[in-house]
């Protein structure tokens, strides 16, 4: 019987025939039922034998007949004349189809059957289920038809260490199977879930193979990973799954409790209520409290949650601990403590309070709490002060939407879901949810997302189409215009880290797009994206330019771009300028940064490269920030710094001068976030400083010329002993440094600045070895001085204290020199930005400065020894003239020996501090930028033994006289002393 509204059935089955055998190439008849059989009976055998064949039938029945019609026994007609009935005696269906109005036919397995894998390939299922899951359901196009074949025994078994999971512990499961295995794939089905939930290798799961058995591991596991484990996968040509539940048992963090303390007072609240709330779990619990002992315990569902409450309706007397006794057949009781504080007569208390929600007496000390408004989750808190007045309110409240996109993103970094799905989703989800953020919670949550969002992009590589980039990038534009100091600063107390995460994760994010996708432009008022695909023929330098006040440009030169450059290498650029967000980032600065206060210009720039789904860091970028009016530093945003919080570094960034414009360059030798920072107190370039400079820098380089002439003219003369000998040769050795020192300062000023000028590197490095060779024989000079004075009847031989003057005063200098440049060059903290000098921001200055100020400080404590040595015996023995006399030549020797041991140094300190006073600028620069002409001042011409060498050359002769000579180590007797010829006064060996 067949109806024209009833869809057809179509049926494949095994028959044994009863009948006479069919003669070959006879053609079977249509059937009872009104079918027609699919297949030629060719089969041959002797009257009455049984014959199994496969028979294709289709047949037409109506919903009511149709089972009835199978019940009969269905006789084929005879094909031919001479063939006699043949008879079914069996029928097992396989397969049902129905054919639909859209024309198509759905034809489903029945039990014990199913579609062969290779089927199943090539046609859509009937609903939409997990593709690896077993093919029971598919869609045919007419006239296409097919039937399910007989499914072979379960080719294996899952194997779990153990039914019952402790919390913490780790969950393996095994597939155990002898045949070959493909396709395979683990899920995990929440009994909330509609669906399941693929598992893929996370922080939480990890697949692997023990003895040729696949594994599947999941680490640290909770309550979340309960559920029915289903293993999917391909075998004797079939898809498979097989099954285990899984049973996690609660912890104490499981439980919420509402409050988890309490303090009320009887009078005004003689009764109260408690609650315990637990999440859905395979395993029963039965929840109970005590005591219970005049109280109400009544058990409700609220989202997510089975919360059982109790009502106290009589106080109690005195402090109470009341217990959420939760009991699990075979397992340990967990309790849940809440204790209650019951407020006497005489107890101090806050008063009762209703701003932003009901707070009831509470006695001090203690925390009061309140449950959050409706679709928000979490608590308010506020502490009662000892005092009895109510500190500030601390809500935890988060908008139950963000939260629950949170926790599932939260998952999908752990192992479970689509990332490729979900990632894109969860995207377009948070940009909709921008709307709900009203408190710090809500921004931390929103901000957590993103940030789990680009760890999944990162470990598992997925690439976002340019929807999930706009959703992203509409996003951070509206999270960077989020209100500081109600949403900002509170979150970034809680979480000091948070504006650094955030911006590693829109650089993440940022970067993953798809190849095909590019180039991709989009510009937001906080937010502008610029990206490019680079093809295997580069071009000279990658440029890109975005219409900032002063415009921001940057450029990555072909020579970085290289190592890239291969046939089959696919080369993405991703430029990103994110605005306000640096006025967010803590001010923390690195090695080199610390001493100083700075602002940045409203604005971060982001550069990252992409080669073949792997980032590449190593590139050089040169920025171009435009003109700024204050001293500037290159710096990039290290997220390592800080404890993890981040912070400003200029490691491998410097700044150089344009070329051809008034603009200041930056130039970095890796790829990330950056931006300059401009001082607070800039000192302005100020000319007046330059030309000081350059003019004391010339004075001192001839004053040394005709030093050097001087000690031409009088040398054989003033060395006729030991003393002085050394004296002079150290003299010398100082004139002959800070000559060399200061012409090959001068000479830099001409020189171009930047890391790769060969010439400006020599420069730099001659001076600070000449300069601190200078500063060392300086010290040489002391040293010999303080020995004389020390050791007076101890003289060191001429040529051993030769031997470690000049040890002294070129070795240590050259030691100090080489370690400066071998530990600083590769960094990039070397040399000075725009300048041939060391920088002043890494280590490279102190190698120059430390020295320095040690030897000044050195040679300060040999001159307070030897005006001590003068003023003792003078001041205390001999008479006034005696006095005037000394005194006078304290002051004599003040004037020789300051700049000889480069005392003036010193003031560098008062430079160092950021003052906006410039005098001590103009001080040091006069006095240090002169020594030369000091030196042949005070260490040569007021000498009287060169006066009266000089006058004895050019025929002059001078009467002899008793004065004490400062300026040279010759010993000159006074009258008083000439009984004791051979001790040298102390005026002597100060000279």
């Amino acid at each position: 019987m067949v109806c024209s509204a009833v869809p057809l059935l179509l049926l494949a089955m095994t028959l044994p025939i009863v009948g006479s055998p069919v003669a070959p190439g006879s053609q079977p008849g249509p059937s009872q039922a009104g079918g027609e059989s699919g297949q030629q009976l060719d089969q041959e055998s002797g009257a009455g034998e049984l014959v199994l064949v496969l028979v294709h039938v289709r047949l037409d029945f109506s919903h009511e007949t149709w089972l009835a019609a199978l019940s009969r026994t269905l006789t084929l007609p005879p094909a031919s004349a001479s063939s006699s009935p043949r008879t079914l005696t069996g029928l097992s269906l396989t397969t049902e189809c129905k054919v639909k109005p859209d024309g198509l036919t759905y034809c489903a397995c029945l039990s014990g059957y199913q579609w062969n894998a290779s089927v199943c390939s090539h046609h859509h299922p009937c609903q939409q289920p997990h593709n690896h899951r077993p093919c029971g359901c598919l869609v045919f196009s007419p006239p296409d038809a097919g039937y399910c074949q007989l499914l072979p025994p379960v080719p294996g078994t899952l194997r779990l260490n153990s039914w019952l999971q402790a919390p913490g512990n780790t969950l393996n499961l095994t597939l155990v199977t002898s045949r070959e295995t493909t396709n395979l794939n683990w899920f995990l089905w929440h009994t909330r879930n509609p669906r399941p939930i693929l598992l893929q290798p996370g922080t939480h799961v990890s697949l692997s193979s023990s003895q040729g058995q696949p594994v599947l591991s999941i680490f640290n596991i909770s309550h979340k990973w309960e559920g029915e484990y289903m293993c999917c996968f391909e075998a004797q040509g079939f898809r498979w799954e097989l099954y285990q539940i899984v049973r996690v048992p609660l912890q104490a963090t499981d439980v919420t409790r509402l409050p988890d303390q309490l303090s009320i007072s009887c009078a005004t609240s003689p009764g109260f209520q408690l609650s315990c709330c637990i999440p859905p779990t395979l395993l029963g619990y039965l929840a109970s409290w005590s005591p219970g002992e005049g109280s109400k315990a009544s058990l409700f569902n609220v989202p997510g949650d089975r919360c059982l409450v109790l009502a106290v309706q009589h106080c109690p007397t005195a402090d109470t601990i009341y217990t959420c006794d939760l009991q699990s057949p075979g397992l340990a009781p967990l309790r849940v403590p809440i204790s209650v504080t019951i407020i006497q007569d005489g107890d101090t208390t806050c008063p009762e309070d209703s701003s932003a929600a009901a707070w009831n007496v509470t006695k001090a000390g203690h925390v009061a709490q309140a449950p959050c408004p409706v679709n928000r989750m979490g608590m308010v808190k506020r502490t009662c002060g000892s005092d009895g007045v109510w500190g500030p309110i601390h809500s935890n409240c988060t908008d139950s939407g963000l939260l629950a996109l949170l926790q599932r993103v939260q998952l999908l970094w752990a192992g479970q879901g689509w990332p490729d799905e979900e990632v894109p989703q969860s995207l377009a989800q948070l940009l909709e949810q921008t709307v709900l953020v009203s408190s710090p919670s809500d921004l931390l949550a929103l901000l957590d997302t993103m940030t789990f969002l680009a760890k999944v992009v990162a470990d598992t590589r997925i690439q976002l189409n340019h929807s999930a980039l706009e959703a992203l990038l509409k996003t951070t534009d509206k999270v960077l215009d989020m209100d500081t100091n109600s949403l900002w600063t509170p979150a970034q107390v809680e979480k000091p880290s948070a504006s650094s995460n955030f911006l590693l994760a829109v650089e993440t994010l940022a970067r993953s797009l798809c190849p095909q996708d590019h180039p991709f432009s989009f510009s937001l008022p906080n937010v502008q994206l610029q990206t490019q695909l680079l093809r295997p023929t580069f071009p000279d330098d990658y440029r890109v330019s975005f219409p900032t006040q002063p415009p921001l440009q940057a450029q990555i030169p072909r020579y970085s771009l290289a190592p890239l450059a291969t046939s089959n290498s696919s080369v993405t650029i991703t430029s990103l300028l994110l605005r306000k967000l640096d006025n967010l980032l803590p001010s923390h600065y690195g090695q080199g940064l610390e001493d100083a206060l700075y602002v940045t210009p409203g604005l971060v720039f982001t550069i990252s490269i992409m080669a073949n789904g792997q980032a590449f860091s190593k590139g050089e970028v040169i920025m171009d920030f435009g003109d700024r009016d204050s001293t500037v530093h290159c710096v990039f945003w290290d997220h390592h710094l800080f404890q993890g919080n981040g912070g400003w570094s200029d490691v491998g960034c410097q700044v150089q001068a344009a070329n051809a414009s008034t603009t200041t360059q930056c130039t970095c030798r890796h790829l990330t976030t950056f931006s300059i920072l401009m001082s607070r107190h800039p000192v302005p370039e100020n000319p007046t400083l330059e030309l000081l400079s350059r003019v004391g820098l010339g004075a001192s380089i001839l004053a040394l010329l005709v030093c050097l002439g001087v000690y031409r003219l009088v040398w054989r003369v003033l060395v006729r002993n030991k003393l002085a000998y050394l004296h002079h040769t150290a003299l010398l050795n100082i004139v002959l440094c800070l000559l060399a020192a200061d012409t090959c300062f001068l000479g830099a000023l001409l020189l171009p600045p930047g890391p790769r000028s060969s010439l400006c590197l020599a420069a730099t490095f001659l001076c600070h070895f000449l300069y601190l060779a200078t500063f060392f024989w300086m010290l040489a000079q002391a040293l010999m001085l303080a020995h004389q004075l020390l050791f007076v009847f101890h003289q060191l031989s001429k040529c051993r204290a030769l031997s470690l003057m000049v040890v002294l005063g070129y070795l240590c200098p050259m030691v100090f020199a080489g370690l400066a440049l071998g530990l600083y060059l590769p960094q990039g903290q070397y040399l000075r930005e725009g300048k041939c000098w060391l920088d002043g921001k890494g280590g490279a200055l102190y190698m120059f400065v430390g020295p320095v100020l040690v030897i000044v400080g050195l040679n300060g404590l040999v001159l307070a020894m030897a005006i001590l040595k003068l003023l003792r015996p003078s001041l205390s023995e001999g008479p006034q003239v005696e006095k005037r006399q000394a005194l006078l030549g304290v002051i004599k020797a003040l004037l020789i020996l300051t700049p000889i041991f480069g005392l003036t140094w010193g003031l560098g300190l008062a430079t160092l501090l950021e003052e906006l006073s410039i005098v001590p600028h103009y001080i040091f620069t006069i006095l240090n930028t002169s020594q030369g002409v000091f030196i042949l001042l005070f260490g040569c011409l007021l000498d009287k033994k060169v006066q009266q060498a000089l006058l004895k050359r050019f025929g002059r002769a001078q009467p002899p006289n008793s004065t004490i000579s400062l300026a040279t180590n010759e010993t000159h007797v006074l009258e008083h002393s000439k009984e004791r010829p051979e001790d040298v006064s102390y005026e002597e060996r100060l000279t």
